[in-house]
């Protein structure tokens, strides 16, 4: 039988971002939550990517509690380094945002970012499980509740005992080992219901939803070709590069109009920081 992978963005949110009782499994899996979930509601995802290009790299799942907990589950391929302030602001705001201006704080409720990465990020430790709270560093039980961010390096991930947050184990098998190339799935994944219909979404997809699948790991592709490239992170360099060329043009247009108006040159080499040489040439 033929999977699919479901770390891809359209599969990932077809199994979590439609299937309450698999969210909520995951959820309790991945978290260390004292109450369990126990019912969710889907949110509409408010935050974007700030790099349109790269929305086929990131997978949201936004969700909400009985209790009022928000839930914030993200699938990055790649790591960037501006990926967690990303995720820390996106929490910020789903806080900010549950209450209106002069109600009272204690409405509040705690916002969760779980996120998974297919990258190795922390490459001084072994462990692929992070956790961030804020805390006192002297005394870590001592913390301000609001939001966590929890993190997961998906190629660190090593099974050691199932008997140990077995969930969370079968869960994390579910989304390392499951992809085209597999042929042998361990059969414990299927003594779990929930990882079970997980594993049947993984067994189909509509042609719309294939050339999506097909669209997004081509998308993902390129992002690492340019990654892995001259430039330690491709896609800041291409932001860097972005920037620099529009500011040129800016300073361009501005010499222009400066020159039209009959300015010395060397006065519009001074606030362009232009080259006289350029100038002329306008």
């Amino acid at each position: 039988m033929k999977y699919y992978d479901p770390r891809a963005d359209i599969l990932f949110k077809k199994i979590f971002g439609r299937n309450e009782d698999l969210t909520i499994s995951f959820l309790n899996a991945m978290l260390p939550l004292e109450d369990e979930v126990k019912t969710i509601k889907y949110l509409q995802p408010e935050e974007l990517p700030l790099i349109p290009e790269l929305k086929d790299s990131i997978v949201d799942v936004l969700c909400v509690d009985l209790k009022g907990r928000t839930f914030v589950v993200e699938m990055q391929m790649y790591w960037t380094s501006y990926f967690k302030q990303r995720i820390l602001f996106n929490a910020a705001k789903m806080y900010v945002s549950q209450i209106e201006r002069g109600e009272n704080y204690d409405a509040l409720m705690p916002v969760y970012g779980l996120n998974l990465v297919n990258d190795i990020f922390d490459s001084s430790s072994d462990e692929y499980y992070h956790r961030y709270t804020m805390c006192e560093p002297s005394n870590p039980e001592k913390s301000i509740e609001g939001i966590e961010l929890f993190f997961f390096e998906l190629p660190k991930f090593k099974p050691k005992t199932m008997s140990e947050k077995k969930m969370q184990v079968l869960w994390l098998k579910f989304l390392t080992e499951i992809n085209e190339k597999t042929v042998d799935v361990d059969p414990e994944l299927f003594e779990s219901p929930e990882i079970s219909k997980a594993l049947d979404i993984c067994t189909y997809l509509t042609q719309d939803e294939i050339l999506g699948y097909d669209r997004y790991w081509d998308a993902v592709s390129t992002a690492k070709t340019l990654a892995t490239g001259k430039f330690k992170d491709g896609v800041e360099y291409g932001l860097a590069k972005g920037r620099e060329e529009g500011a040129q043009q800016n300073a361009l247009n501005t010499a222009k109009r400066m020159k039209a108006d009959g300015l010395p040159i060397d006065i519009i080499s001074k606030y362009t920081k232009l080259s006289i040489e350029d100038i002329e040439k306008l």
